[in-house]
């Protein structure tokens, strides 16, 4: 790979259930959002560019971000809105909604042409994670085969709630047969558990690997977005809860044939904030990691950039 790779932070989520823009909240010990933890795993790990889909409603908060970066890093900002669409499609009057994480992604195609990494802005993913995420698109040229680092599910739940998550199913060798996103999964009395208002609830054992958006793709895969968003806007687009998820897109791919994706299974434990009440926890995640010396203090001051 002679190009570095890019990465795609997804922050323009509104965050209904934390009750504020956790994506811009202060979890580290001089305000070092999770931003900022996933760009410098990320630079340590080898990606060069970082782009980031936000709405231009939070383009003066989202300044402090952009100042603590280190200044010899490539980095671009888009807007995602409601109204950035294909020709020919029109938001409906009752949307309000953001379209997902789907279109997030279709929104950064002018802006990438290598080989790049998608995350959740207000995920804490670990470095080793990232590692995963470049050196397969370092190892892996071919423009149809994709990876998804999966994470134990038992290493990704909220203590406060339901969470959601994409559930993997793969081959025995380890390659993606299915990707679900099943947006309601809790602990109970009972154990881990799938609560969907349209079946019966389903147990789980923990160690089913999910996907938490940290995904390895080629920029052939904008085309196949588009594809499937122009879908998406001609059957869904008139639902105002509907939301094009970028699970979907790799599923479709998937059973169509149309890509390989391996799992690339990690061994960090993820943490995030889904609601208020896990924010002290973040909190005391990251103090142990700067403490253990994982991360510098403040974070960017001893930065040594990949060359």
């Amino acid at each position: 790979m002679l190009t570095k790779p890019t990465l795609l932070v997804l922050a323009a989520g509104m965050a209904t259930r934390y009750g504020s823009l956790k994506q811009l909240d202060s979890f580290g010990p001089n305000g070092e959002t999770i931003i900022d933890y996933s760009v410098y795993d990320a630079r340590r790990a080898g990606f060069g560019k970082i782009v980031f889909v936000i709405r231009a409603s939070m383009q003066a908060e989202f300044q402090a971000i952009l100042r603590r970066l280190p200044a010899n890093l490539e980095v671009v900002t888009l807007n995602q809105e409601l109204d950035l669409l294909p020709p020919t499609y029109l938001v409906p009057v009752n949307r309000s909604k953001p379209w997902g994480t789907g279109h997030a992604v279709w929104v950064a195609a002018a802006a990438i042409n290598e080989p790049f990494a998608v995350v959740n802005g207000d995920d804490f993913y670990g470095f080793q994670s990232f590692k995963l995420a470049a050196d397969f698109l370092r190892d892996t040229p071919a423009e149809t085969d994709y990876g998804l680092v999966g994470f134990k599910l038992e290493n990704t739940l909220s203590e406060h709630g339901a969470v959601s998550r994409g559930e993997c199913q793969t081959n025995p060798q380890g390659y993606l047969q299915s990707l679900t996103e099943q947006p309601h999964i809790v602990r109970t009395d009972d154990g881990i558990a799938v609560l969907n208002p349209d079946a019966a609830p389903r147990m789980l054992t923990g160690q089913e690997l999910v996907s938490m958006n940290l995904l390895a793709l080629k920029p052939a895969f904008f085309s196949h977005v588009d594809q499937e968003l122009k879908e998406f806007l001609r059957t869904s687009g008139t639902d105002p809860n509907a939301e094009f998820y970028l699970p979907l897109v790799i599923d479709k791919m998937v059973k169509a044939n149309r890509a390989r994706v391996k799992v690339l299974e990690t061994p960090e434990k993820w943490f995030g904030v889904t609601y208020p009440a896990d924010k002290p926890a973040v909190v005391q995640n990251i103090q142990r990691l700067v403490h253990e010396s994982a991360y510098p203090n403040p974070l960017f001051t001893a930065f040594n950039p990949i060359l």
